[in-house]
């Protein structure tokens, strides 16, 4: 079986970034800003333009202050402030880009990119693909397999499962465990109390998984660990907390994907959508010309 690539955009990270690095001198034609669309499009034109990928999927947070982890943990990444209003409406015209580009696009209100990422792409092995995940979160490298990259397109760093242990001191497969154990400040995870990366990377490597932590929670003491017996004490007391770390960690592989979706490949695109939309976000003629060379017949 051959294998094919499978490119997997982590959009609203990148969404996010354009918002924060483009200047605020950037309008459409009713005047709203529109900076964070305008470097996003050019993050996916150079994407497309460096890779010219045959499968590419960019997957959207349709809901940027809840999903279905918030049903059952309601704090979950309740420490982020909510995404102003001039910044909302860009997400929408980001997939208006995206789907005129002849691009796959998925979204959903309860599950997360990251989810929408892991389901396609689990769906997809299956068929011979390997992914190729743009996207620098460190959750996403749980997803990675033989023969599969993630690449921090900022940074232009690449690696496969064999390089996420160097990364982040436990192997892809550990990665949802270890936040279960350490918890994540970043999402609102609560982990273990008073277990840190170190010993949660320590505790992975003696025993493999979580599971079988607390299923062997009395040799903890005996280990070479500083503070052995505390963290034994501490997993005893907060086991249902580090499972719902660990639940909260795990990236969804059934989420519901658009029906048309398919293997994600590229499509003609929309010429009279694309270029109606890069007038009304009054693109300039570099823009509008790498925009609509991605057609294929321009």
């Amino acid at each position: 079986m051959s294998v094919a690539k499978l490119y997997l955009v982590d959009a609203s990270l990148y969404v996010f970034r354009a918002w924060h690095s483009m200047p605020d001198e950037f309008h459409d034609a009713d005047g709203q800003a529109v900076n964070a669309v305008h470097g996003f499009a050019r993050f996916l034109l150079e994407l497309i333009e460096r890779e010219q990928p045959r499968h590419l999927a960019v997957a959207f947070d349709e809901s940027l202050d809840s999903s279905f982890r918030n049903e059952i943990y309601p704090a979950y990444k309740a420490n982020r402030d909510p995404a102003p209003a001039e910044l909302k409406h860009q997400f929408g015209l980001c997939q208006e880009i995206a789907r005129a580009l002849g691009l796959a696009v998925m979204s959903d209100t309860r599950f997360e990119a990251d989810d929408l990422i892991g389901s396609l792409l689990a769906r997809q092995r299956a068929h011979g693909f390997r992914g190729v995940i743009v996207s620098a979160d460190k959750d996403l490298s749980q997803l990675l397999q033989a023969g599969d990259v993630q690449w921090d397109y900022a940074r232009q760093q690449r690696w496969g499962a064999d390089g996420v242990k160097a990364r982040h001191g436990v192997e892809a497969h550990q990665l949802a465990d270890y936040l279960g154990l350490s918890g994540d400040a970043v999402d609102n995870i609560p982990g273990v109390p008073g277990i840190g990366a170190k010993t949660a990377a320590a505790l992975l490597e003696h025993f493999g998984s979580l599971d079988a932590i607390l299923a062997r929670v009395d040799e903890i003491p005996y280990l070479r660990l500083r503070g052995a017996a505390q963290h034994a004490a501490r997993l005893r007391e907060h086991r249902e907390q580090a499972l719902l770390s660990r639940r909260l960690a795990t990236i969804a592989l059934d989420a519901p994907l658009p029906p048309q979706l398919g293997d994600a490949a590229r499509g003609p695109g929309d010429r009279i959508a694309l270029e109606a939309l890069l007038e009304r976000l009054r693109a300039g003629p570099i823009t509008r010309r790498r925009a609509l060379a991605q057609l294929g017949d321009s």
